[in-house]
């Protein structure tokens, strides 16, 4: 079974002209496979990517709450023919490519199963300007970044403090409106210790998970996931005192671990780190 929203953390693209490579993708232990009609496919192709990922669809009655749909933009040619297929492939997942609005998001949400997944994938300016009202859709189940097409939209580095500042309004977005923490934009270069480094980078930044374009980066994602052993042993001990006073049945506003007080924020960080154990 699949683990729910909150705790997928890797995100592995599979191009949509590429039917060979779906069973391999959805074997390879990716919490979700993002089947992609967008960017991994030319134009020419579209139509022929399109029926692949469909008569692939009928054909797998299971797992399909591991897989998402990436559509292309609602301002293409292809997006309405994308949402005609999805409404008789249900219930599969979606990711909206180039999302600019909550809006935009209803619109893909009125062709998927109520309980289906569907990330907003943020990659202009006009999305990180809504980013906000994307979030507090009710129709959005997560954010994700796609930091390439960003930087090319606002004609910045890599490097560049302003994909520093979008990240973060991603973040709080997410934060504010109850989602899980945001999507990490892909890693092009497959170099494990590559994949590894931009992950920890991204989960300093306050992002829980990442798009990968190839099998063998979603090793590197988990284990930079992972707690180092202090933090672990640390979370555990935090939750299982929290737990021993609980149950002495008293109401409990703070304890000490360790010599230091522990509340509410303190347990709520334990288990944060708990759960990305073995992700």
């Amino acid at each position: 079974m699949a683990p729910p929203n909150a705790l997928a953390f890797t995100y592995l693209f599979v191009p949509g002209n590429r039917p060979e490579r779906f069973d391999k993708a959805l074997a390879s232990g990716a919490d979700r496979i993002i089947l992609d009609l967008e960017d991994a496919v030319s134009p020419a192709e579209k139509g022929i990517a399109r029926e692949a990922v469909a008569q692939w669809l009928a054909q797998t009655p299971s797992d399909r709450s591991r897989l998402l749909v990436r559509v292309n933009d609602v301002t293409t040619d292809w997006f309405a023919s994308d949402l005609a297929m999805l409404r008789g492939n249900q219930p599969c997942g979606v990711m909206l490519s180039k999302c600019e609005s909550a809006e935009q998001v209803s619109a893909v949400r009125v062709a998927m199963a109520a309980e289906a997944e569907l990330v907003a994938l943020i990659e202009t300016a006009k999305g990180i300007a809504k980013v906000h009202s994307i979030a507090e859709s009710r129709d959005v189940s997560r954010l994700a970044l796609g930091v390439l097409d960003l930087m090319v939209d606002l004609d910045v580095p890599a490097d560049s403090e302003t994909l520093r500042y979008a990240s973060s309004q991603m973040v709080i977005a997410s934060r504010a409106a109850g989602l899980s923490q945001p999507i990490a934009s892909v890693t092009p270069a497959i170099e494990e210790h590559q994949v590894a480094s931009d992950m920890r980078a991204a989960l300093a930044q306050g992002f829980g998970a990442k798009m990968c374009i190839h099998p063998k980066q979603l090793a590197s994602v988990r284990d930079a996931l992972q707690p180092t052993l202090t933090d672990a042993d640390w979370a555990r001990r935090i939750l299982q005192a929290w737990q021993d006073s609980l149950a002495t049945g008293a109401a409990i506003g703070a304890i000490q671990v360790d010599g230091k007080m522990v509340d509410r924020p303190v347990v709520l960080r334990a288990e944060r780190l708990i759960a990305r154990i073995a992700s």
